[in-house]
């Protein structure tokens, strides 16, 4: 989603509302599924977050309640205590946690710096670029706050 000043926050929103309605219409029409079920429903339709490999410029915030409302969703949809660890739940489940679906979505893309295409190649091995420095930064920093 495209902004007059090039920040990533209508985006964000947007994948936001997106999980959110998926998380609760899952959570509502396969309530009495095995957990399995619902784990690859989680996997199918709340961890593809389209374009996310694309942001760079948003606030810590914004990135953080997406975080949260992840976590939350496969609370919901497991049927879990709020307040339940969320690295444990996901590795008792066996899902990818926030961090690491976000740095799957990095790494896909930067996937682009060994194309045969020159262009797309120049473009993506130049050190001022500011998504392959963000893309780095995902790799670097992992489980912890962008």
């Amino acid at each position: 989603m495209l902004s007059s000043d090039l920040k990533d926050d209508a985006d964000i929103k947007r994948e936001r509302r997106a999980l959110s309605v998926w998380a609760n219409m899952i959570a509502r029409r396969f309530v009495r599924f095995t957990t399995e079920v619902k784990t690859t429903l989680f996997k199918a339709f709340c961890t593809s977050f389209y374009t996310s490999s694309l942001w760079v410029s948003y606030p810590r915030g914004q990135y953080n309640a997406l975080r949260v409302q992840y976590n939350n969703a496969f609370r919901v949809l497991m049927g879990l205590p709020r307040f339940c660890s969320a690295s444990g739940m996901f590795a008792e489940s066996r899902v990818d946690c926030f961090y690491s679906t976000m740095r799957k979505r990095c790494t896909s893309l930067v996937r682009v710096r060994a194309s045969a295409n020159g262009i797309l190649r120049a473009f993506a091995q130049r050190f001022d670029c500011q998504y392959l420095n963000h893309c780095c930064m995902v790799h670097l920093l992992s489980n912890r706050n962008l």
